[in-house]
C-alpha cells in the first residue's frame, strides 16, 4: 500500500494535538498544571519494540476502535509514571486503590484525546469500546496482533511525554494503532507523491548501521574504546524540536547535505556533554570554546560521515556533505536558523537520541536529519522492493 510522507506529518501533528488534549484532561484529574512536552511517530520493527519495552513491567489500557478507524489501540505507562499519576489523583492514597477499572478510565480519557483528533481530521465517527486495564512485562503489554504486525511489517509508534510544571511528575506515553488500519487511512488520504509503506522501515536499519560505523571511526582516531548507541529514530515537528531544545546553550555542528535527498544534518550536545567528549578527544581538560571547537568539529565530521554514508547506502543514492559549521547558542535558536534555510512548506524532520562513550566518558547528544521531503520520497520510491 502506498502512502504520502505528508500524511505522516499530518498525523504526527494530530497526535501532538491529542497529547495537548490529554495533558488538559490529566490536569483536570490531578489539579496539577501539566503540559505536553514532546510527540513523535516512527514505524518500528519487532526488534525495536523489544529494545524499547524489554526488561520492565508496564501498565496499559487497551481499547477497541470501530467506525472510521477500527482495530485495537493500547496506551502504555511506565510503572513509575503510572504510580505518580495514581498518587496525584485526589482520594487515591495507594497504588492499589487505583488499579483496574479506575485507572483504565484515566487511560480511556487520555486515549480519547488522541482518537478524537484523528476522527475530527478524517470527518468520521470513531467508537471506543470500554477500556481494559492490563499489566505485563516487556512486549507482552502489546496486543498479540501488534506483535505479529511488528514482526511482519512494523507498527507505528506514537510517543508523547506529559510533564507537570510544579512537581517532578513525568509521564511517557506510547500509543500504537493497528498497522493495516492505520496505513489504509494514510493511503486513502494521500494525494501527492507516494511510497510503499513498508519502505519506511529502512530508517531503523540506517540508524543502527550508522552508529556502528561511527564508533569504529572514532576509535581509530582516538585510540580509545568507543561506543555510539542510538535509540529509536522519530519523526517530529520542527517546532517541537526547537521547543524541546529550549534556551539551554547547545554546542555542535551543522552540515548541509547535497545529493538525493538534500537537506541538513545537525549534531548537538549540551555544554557539559560537549566539554566531556572534547576532553576525551584532546589531551588535558577542555576549558574554553577555542579548545572545544576543533574537537567538536572533528567529531561532527566523523559522526556525520558515518550517518550520511549509512543514509546514502540505505537509500542507494549518493550524498555529500559540507564542512562542519560550528554552532554554540541556545538550542531553539540553532534549530530555528537551520529551519529558515528549508523549504517553507516543510514542517517535520527526523531526530535520533544518541549516547557517545569515549574512553569511559559517556555523553548525550541529539542528531537531527532534515531532508527535503519531496527528494526523500523520490529516493525511497527508487529502492528496489523486497
Amino acid at each position: 500500500m502506498r502512502i504520502e510522507i505528508n500524511q505522516l506529518e499530518q498525523f504526527s501533528h494530530l497526535a501532538s494535538r491529542g497529547a495537548h488534549r490529554s495533558a488538559s484532561s490529566l490536569s483536570q484529574l490531578t489539579g496539577l498544571r501539566i503540559r505536553d512536552e514532546m510527540t513523535g511517530v516512527s514505524l518500528v520493527t519487532e526488534s525495536v519494540l523489544q529494545e524499547t519495552f524489554a526488561g520492565h513491567q508496564y501498565v496499559g489500557v487497551q481499547v477497541g476502535l470501530s467506525g472510521g478507524l477500527s482495530g485495537e489501540t493500547v496506551l502504555i505507562f511506565e510503572p513509575d509514571s503510572a504510580n505518580q499519576v495514581r498518587q496525584q489523583i485526589p482520594g487515591a492514597t495507594t497504588a492499589g486503590s487505583m488499579s483496574g477499572g479506575a485507572f483504565a478510565e484515566i487511560g480511556n480519557i487520555i486515549i480519547g484525546g488522541f482518537v478524537d483528533g484523528w476522527a475530527n481530521h478524517l470527518g468520521v465517527e470513531v467508537d471506543i469500546t470500554p477500556p481494559t486495564y492490563i499489566e505485563a512485562s516487556g512486549t507482552r503489554i502489546l496486543p498479540r496482533l501488534t506483535r505479529r504486525e511488528a514482526a511482519d511489517e512494523g507498527v507505528f509508534l506514537f510517543e508523547s511525554r506529559l510533564e507537570a510544571n510544579d512537581t517532578d511528575l513525568s509521564v511517557p506515553l506510547y500509543l500504537i494503532p493497528e498497522y493495516d488500519e492505520f496505513v489504509s487511512l494514510l493511503a486513502a488520504r494521500s494525494t501527492g507523491p507516494t511510497v510503499p509503506a513498508e519502505k519506511l522501515t529502512v530508517f531503523n536499519d540506517f540508524a543502527e548501521q550508522s552508529a556502528m560505523r561511527a564508533s569504529e571511526q572514532i576509535a581509530m582516531l582516538t585510540g580509545l574504546t568507543t561506543d555510539v548507541d542510538v535509540s529509536q529514530l522519530r519523526f517530529m515537528e520542527l517546532s517541537e524540536m526547537a521547543s524541546n531544545l529550549g534556551r539551554q546553550t547547545h554546542v555542535g555542528s551543522v552540515f548541509e547535505m547535497n545529493g538525493l535527498p538534500s537537506g541538513y544534518f545537525l549534531l548537538l550536545f549540551d555544554e557539559a556533554s560537549a566539554k566531556s567528549v572534547a576532553s576525551a578527544m584532546m589531551p588535558g581538560d577542555v576549558v574554553d570554546d577555542s579548545m572545544m571547537k576543533p574537537a567538536i568539529e572533528e567529531l561532527g565530521n566523523i559522526l556525520t560521515s558515518g550517518f550520511i554514508d549509512g543514509w546514502a547506502n540505505t537509500l542507494q543514492t549518493k550524498i555529500d556533505h559540507s564542512p562542519p559549521e560550528y554552532v554554540r547558542d541556545a538550542g531553539e535558536q540553532v534549530m530555528g536558523d537551520v529551519v529558515e534555510r528549508l523549504d517553507g512548506n516543510q514542517k517535520y524532520a527526523f531526530t535520533i537520541d544518541s549516547a557517545i562513550e569515549i574512553g569511559g566518558r559517556e555523553t548525550q547528544c541529539q542528531i537531527y536529519v532534515l531532508p527535503n521531503r519531496n527528494e526523500l520520497t523520490q529516493a525511497l520510491d527508487q529502492i528496489p522492493g523486497p
